[in-house]
């Protein structure tokens, strides 16, 4: 039998073995965590709606000054080409951008020619009794600041979020609960969270959604947030976007997390508190068999032949 063919990133423009992809010691990312990342799902050798992620990101990188300009449709087509030149069926991907030469960003802040890495692994499937029992969690320790400029922002200092994964697990807990320092509800560490009270469905405010006056939200925009709340409004379910505090989280009848890797997630219990039933309600079951049908739906065609790319789109 023959072995693997190993793995290989999509580097400033070039295919390189993930095991020899290198980045300079003096890059902005390295340095002081300037950077900015995409984690999506691949089905059928093809990414779910890449152009929505690689947009996401173009906008943050703009608002935060890391570069100047992203090319858009340029990023997306590299992305699509590492699942293609990795000939992988279902596929993990992330995209990272970070801020590139930290002196240029000294020198020129927002003109630097940043770092663009794309890998691509083998999905791992999220167990199966996550779906069906739910799973609990807790609340974290720290807050969210509405005045963060990159609070709403898929940045790359993810410290603090993993760390309270850790001790989310340390008490087996599969996520925390993020608060804002007004103690209102924000998102899991590494999800978007969503609720059903008395048929409608709820959430928070993302950044970009808020009323005019209202200070910036720290919740970040998710893809796939997005697709439950057009899956809800497909199905006559009101959407509610406002501030929620716990007692939303303690009164509704059902609490979800979504994001690109599971998808959607009851939550059965928060800390020592039951939420509705303690099983996984109608809706978080009808959303997780739509989501799948729509990812099938939007990724199942032929890709056709495809070059690999040769430059970076920076």
């Amino acid at each position: 039998m023959s072995e693997a063919r190993p793995l290989e990133a999509w580097l400033d423009g070039a295919f390189v073995r993930v095991d020899e992809a290198r980045v300079s010691a003096f890059d902005a990312g390295f340095q002081h965590a300037v950077g900015l990342f995409e984690t999506m799902l691949a089905r059928n050798g093809s990414v779910f709606r890449v152009h929505a992620h690689v947009s996401r990101l173009e906008r943050s990188a703009r608002k935060l000054l890391m570069v100047e300009s992203l090319q858009v449709d340029a990023v997306a087509e590299a992305v699509q080409q590492t699942v293609t030149h990795n000939r992988l069926d279902s596929a993990r991907v992330r995209l990272t951008v970070t801020g590139g030469a930290l002196n240029l960003r000294v020198e020129q802040p927002g003109r630097s020619d940043p770092t663009i890495l794309i890998h691509a692994q083998p999905s791992t499937p999220t167990p199966e009794r996550l779906h069906e029992e739910g799973i609990r969690v807790v609340v974290a320790d720290d807050r969210l600041s509405p005045l963060d400029a990159g609070g709403g922002e898929k940045t790359i200092d993810y410290w603090m979020r993993l760390l309270s994964l850790q001790k989310a697990g340390a008490v087996g807990a599969s996520e925390c609960l993020w608060f804002t320092v007004s103690n209102h509800l924000a998102g899991g560490s590494t999800s978007n969270v969503l609720l059903v009270r008395d048929g409608r469905l709820l959430s928070p405010f993302a950044r970009g959604e808020e009323p005019e006056g209202a200070l910036p939200s720290p919740v970040r925009p998710g893809v796939t947030r997005e697709v439950l709340i057009e899956l809800a409004r497909s199905h006559g379910l009101p959407v509610e976007l406002r501030p929620l505090d716990i007692e939303d989280v303690l009164g509704a009848d059902e609490v979800m997390l979504c994001n690109s890797g599971w998808g959607v997630l009851p939550v059965v219990s928060v800390e020592q508190a039951t939420i509705g039933s303690g099983s996984p309600g109608p809706t978080c079951r009808m959303f997780r068999e739509e989501l799948d049908a729509i990812i099938e739906q939007e990724t199942c065609y032929d890709l056709g032949p495809r070059d690999d790319p040769t430059t970076a789109p920076g």
